[in-house]
């Protein structure tokens, strides 16, 4: 008898997963949150296919950098034009929206490939700790009830 799982719409079914950013260090949060968007975590993960989970983020504005980060880590992009070189630290930019510098942290560890964008979709960040997925969560990570 065979042991292996194969390619059934059992082994490809996408489980939500709930992960509490308080006080949660900002890199090896987004570490862990991209490895269950790639399915890494499964026994059929294949780098080809888009067989990864969805995770909800929960307290966003809360989440933790560690050393002098919150003030010397800065996000670059260019506008396109000379001199367009934009800069803004990890404090402002959470200020601004909480949810950007964990969205950039796991969009920074997901493979660059067609499969990215596809990825990001199914990773929603809140603020606060209400969101309305409740029902669909079947894995809490760091909540505590």
């Amino acid at each position: 008898m065979s042991q292996a799982v194969g390619n059934t719409a059992l082994a490809y079914a996408r489980v939500w997963h709930v992960v509490d950013a308080r006080q949660r260090v900002l890199g090896r949060m987004a570490t862990s949150i991209a490895t269950t968007l790639m399915g890494k975590h499964k026994p059929i993960y294949d780098p080809a296919a888009d067989c990864g989970d969805y995770v909800v983020v929960l307290n966003a504005k809360e989440v933790f950098v560690s050393g002098k980060k919150a003030e010397q880590k800065l996000y670059r992009h260019h506008t396109g034009h000379p001199g367009g070189l934009k800069a803004i630290n990890f404090n402002d930019l959470q200020t601004k929206d909480a949810t950007e510098p964990i969205r950039k942290a796991v969009s920074g560890m997901l493979p660059k490939n067609r499969l990215r964008e596809v990825r990001m979709k199914r990773l929603l960040i809140f603020e606060g700790a209400e969101h309305p997925y409740e029902a669909n969560i079947i894995k809490q990570h760091g909540i505590t009830q």
